[in-house]
């Protein structure tokens, strides 16, 4: 099932979520549906609280990414391991290598791109689908995509990032998205 996603606004955007257990009701209908949620909108990432379910829970397809690398993107992101993945109760480790800028969007916040830095590589803790846990290394655009997600489980956004001028001058995109003014492919859930 196709879910809404939580525009920028809702506070279940800005909680630090919580971990769950094996146990979480109904946790395998919920990794179906987020997959499809996020196909279904374009994405290439999707965090629970992105989905109005405030646990430590996202999910990461790098791989059309990758496969739709230009030439030169080709020869700037040589060693670029493309993912699709589910990552539960993830902890960054360290975060490592250059700060690097990249045009980043979120599906809570459509029609809002800015470039954003943000490290080159990150390592972290993590459990699978099967409450297995791993560690890994990740660089590159998986990783950022990672750092991006990782960050809407703290409550973070990708405009926290950005300067106070530009914030800004993005105020009006922002408070039309809280006011369900904008127009986007998927369904969403907007702040009362």
């Amino acid at each position: 099932m196709i879910l809404p996603v939580v525009a920028y606004g809702h506070p279940v955007l800005r909680k630090v979520c919580d971990e769950i257990t094996a146990e979480y009701p109904g946790l395998e209908k919920l990794l179906t549906d987020m997959w499809e949620t996020l196909y279904n909108s374009n994405g290439v990432g999707l965090a629970a609280p992105q989905i109005n379910k405030p646990i430590r829970l996202f999910i990461v397809d790098t791989e059309q990414i990758v496969a739709d690398f230009e030439d030169e993107d080709r020869l700037e992101y040589p060693n670029e391991v493309p993912i699709k993945q589910i990552f539960i109760n993830a902890q960054i480790i360290e975060e490592s290598g250059d700060l690097w800028p990249y045009n980043e969007g979120c599906l809570s916040i459509p029609k809002v791109r800015e470039d954003i830095h943000r490290h080159a590589k990150v390592h972290l803790r993590y459990m699978d689908e099967n409450f297995v846990e791993h560690e890994g290394h990740f660089h590159g655009i998986t990783a950022r995509v990672i750092q991006h997600e990782y960050d809407h489980i703290e409550g973070k956004l990708f405009i926290d990032y950005i300067s106070g001028l530009k914030k800004r001058l993005i105020k009006k995109k922002l408070d039309d998205i809280s006011a369900g003014k904008v127009r986007v492919d998927y369904r969403m859930i907007f702040p009362k």
